[in-house]
């Protein structure tokens, strides 16, 4: 003999119930509810994303590329100034403009902050470059060495100093640099 199954009201169905909600409170008494979630007050970051931009780090760009996150903008910000500066130095100046380049191509879409740091690491390399033509002829005259010396000089010390403002998440522009690229 088996046993029949609970009754159900018409209507209600135990699989699609929910949680009642809560009874109403007194007359007179004001129903109290939880205040809303809010967030704590965040560390002082030396970044943040700019209001205008409106996109959020794994957002896709109109590029099809993922907003990098700040942390990840800081990281690439500082390789900005970094790769040029290595491929500088290993090649005598003259392929610090091909890193700054392929870095600016690849990141710019990806965040204001990388943006702004590739652009100021390929317009200290289009000055550097500017310089370094301007020095060839004038190596005929010996002063070309010095100012070839130089022009390096001051390319090495503005992507150290880039480098250093990236990693700490600070926006820099740097100085006697026109922007050529923004």
């Amino acid at each position: 003999m088996t046993t029949p199954p609970p009754e159900v009201p018409q209507g209600h169905h135990p699989e699609n119930s929910q949680t009642p909600p809560p009874p109403p409170a007194p007359y007179g008494q004001q129903q109290t509810t939880p205040p809303p979630y809010q967030q704590p007050p965040a560390a002082q970051q030396p970044y943040q994303q700019p209001a205008a931009h409106q996109a959020y780090p794994g957002q896709p760009t109109a590029t099809g590329q993922q907003v990098l996150d700040p942390a990840q903008q800081r990281q690439w910000g500082m390789f900005a100034h970094l790769v040029p500066l290595i491929a500088m130095v290993l090649s005598a100046g003259l392929l610090g403009f091909v890193g700054s380049l392929v870095i600016y191509v690849m990141y710019k879409d990806r965040g204001d902050f990388v943006r702004q740091h590739a652009a100021n690491s390929l317009n200290i390399q289009i000055i550097t470059g500017i310089f370094l033509l301007v020095s060839f002829p004038l190596m005929l005259l010996l002063v070309g060495f010095a100012t070839y010396f130089l022009a390096l000089a001051f390319a090495f010390v503005l992507h150290v100093i880039g480098a250093m403002r990236a990693n700490e998440g600070q926006q820099w522009s740097p100085p006697f640099t026109p922007q050529f690229v923004k």
